[in-house]
C-alpha cells in the first residue's frame, strides 16, 4: 500500500501545531462532508482520508509514529528492516521489539506480562450533523449507532446455555505454552499464547447458536443525545459507556460524536456573534427609515438613520449564539450594503438638481429631505 502524506491531505506543514491541524480538519470536514455532497463518491472518499489523517496527526503518540514510519505504520507494515541494523523482522507485525521479547520471554518490550485481566471496550466515533440554528440554540437528536454488544443468549460466555467450557488440554488452562528452541544465542525458552484456545485457557465445545461462539453480536441501537447550545464545527460530545462492551468484565468504551454544522444561507458565525448583510437602495441609505432585518429569532423591524454609509455595521445586542457553558448570547453584526437602482427620468432630474445645487432649500415649501422622500421613498 502506498504511503499517505497526512500533512498534505490536511494541507498543513509538518511543524503544524495541534490547533493548526484542528482548524484545517474543521474546514475540510465541513467542505467535504457526505451530507453536503449526496451521491458524490469522490467527496466521500476525500472525507474518509481527511478523518484518517486527523485521527493520526491529532494524537501525539500516533503522530510521532507516523513521522518516523509513515502511514504504513498503522496497517502492520510500518517498519523498514534497514531501520534495525539490517535484521529482517518480516513476519512480526506491530512493534518488532515487543514481539521478539514476547517470543523469548512471554513479556512485552517493557517487561509487562500479556494482558489477561479485564479489557475496556472499544471507543466509537460518529458524525453528528446539525443545522445552524440547532448548533446555536441546542437540540436533542436521536441517531442510529451500530456496535457489538454482549450476546443476549449466552451473556458473553460464548457457550450454548446449559453447556460448560472445558479446560484446554494443550495448555492446562494457563492460556500459554512453552517451547525450547536453539538460537545463535543459545537455548531459549519461548512462552506464547496457546494456539488451541487462543490464550483463553478453555475450549468451547458447544458454541452459542446466537453469536456463533463470539460472545458478542452486532446490533443497531437508537441513541439520544442532548446537544448543548453554542456548539460549533469540530466540537466533540462524549457519551460515556455508549461504545462497545469490554471483555473479561472490562467496562464498555465511549461514543464520541463529532459535530459538523451545515452552512446557513444568510448567517455566518464569528465566535458567539452572528454576521449578516443588509442590502438597501441608495435612497433608503440617504433618507433612512424602517427596514426588516433577519435574525435567528425571526425578522425584526429596525429604523435606519438618514445618511447611513456603505459598509457601516449595525450591532443587534443579544441576537447571536448562546454562549457554551455560559450565560447570555453573542450579538448579531449586520453590514450595510448599498445598491444602485435604475432611475426614471424624474428621479434623474432631481439628482441633477441636487448635484448642481439648483435646489434652494430656503425657497422650497418642503424641506430637502421631505422632497427626497416624496420622490424616492418608494424606490
Amino acid at each position: 500500500m502506498a504511503d499517505k502524506d497526512y500533512y498534505e491531505i490536511l494541507g498543513v506543514s509538518k511543524d503544524a501545531t495541534v490547533e493548526d491541524i484542528k482548524k484545517a480538519y474543521r474546514n475540510l470536514a465541513k467542505k467535504y462532508h457526505p451530507d453536503l455532497h449526496p451521491g458524490d463518491k469522490e467527496a466521500e472518499q476525500r472525507f474518509k482520508e481527511i478523518n484518517e489523517a486527523y485521527e493520526v496527526l491529532s494524537d501525539p503518540d500516533k503522530r510521532a509514529q507516523y513521522d518516523r514510519f509513515g502511514s504504513s505504520a498503522f496497517n502492520g507494515h510500518g517498519f523498514n528492516p534497514g531501520d534495525f541494523g539490517g535484521f529482517d523482522f518480516g513476519g512480526f507485525g506491530g512493534n518488532p521489539f515487543n514481539d521478539i521479547f514476547d517470543m523469548f520471554f512471554g513479556e512485552d518490550f517493557m517487561g509487562r506480562r500479556r494482558e489477561t485481566g479485564p479489557v475496556r471496550g472499544r471507543d466509537l466515533k460518529e458524525e453528528l450533523v446539525l443545522t445552524f440554528e440547532e448548533a446555536a440554540f441546542g437540540t436533542e437528536k436521536t441517531l442510529n449507532v451500530t456496535r457489538w454488544e454482549i450476546c443476549p443468549v449466552c451473556h458473553g460466555t460464548k457457550a450454548r446455555p446449559g453447556s460448560s467450557p472445558q479446560t484446554c488440554p494443550q495448555c492446562g488452562g494457563t492460556g500459554q505454552v512453552r517451547n525450547v528452541r536453539q538460537t545463535p544465542l543459545g537455548s531459549m525458552t519461548t512462552i506464547t499464547s496457546c494456539p488451541r484456545c487462543h490464550g483463553e485457557g478453555r475450549i468451547i465445545t458447544e458454541p452459542c447458536t446466537e453469536c456463533k461462539g463470539a460472545g458478542k453480536v452486532k446490533k443497531t441501537r437508537k441513541v439520544t443525545v442532548k446537544v448543548p447550545a453554542g456548539v460549533d464545527d469540530g466540537h466533540i460530545i462524549t457519551l460515556r459507556g455508549e461504545g462497545e462492551p469490554g471483555e473479561k468484565g472490562g467496562p464498555p468504551g465511549d461514543l464520541f460524536l463529532s459535530i459538523t454544522v451545515k452552512p446557513h444561507p444568510i448567517f455566518k458565525r464569528d465566535g458567539f456573534d452572528v454576521l449578516a448583510n443588509l442590502k438597501i437602495s441608495m435612497f433608503k441609505a440617504a433618507l433612512g427609515g424602517e427596514v426588516e432585518i433577519p435574525t435567528l429569532d425571526g425578522t425584526i423591524k429596525y429604523n435606519l438613520p438618514e445618511g447611513i454609509q456603505p459598509g457601516e455595521k449595525i450591532r443587534l445586542k443579544g441576537k447571536g449564539i448562546n454562549k457554551l457553558k455560559g450565560y447570555g448570547r453573542g450579538d448579531e453584526i449586520v453590514t450595510v450594503e448599498v445598491t444602485i437602482p435604475r432611475l426614471n427620468e424624474r428621479q434623474k432630474q432631481i439628482l441633477r438638481e441636487i448635484e448642481t445645487g439648483e435646489i434652494n432649500r430656503d425657497k422650497e415649501e418642503k424641506s430637502f429631505f421631505q422632497k427626497m422622500k416624496d420622490t424616492f421613498g418608494g424606490a
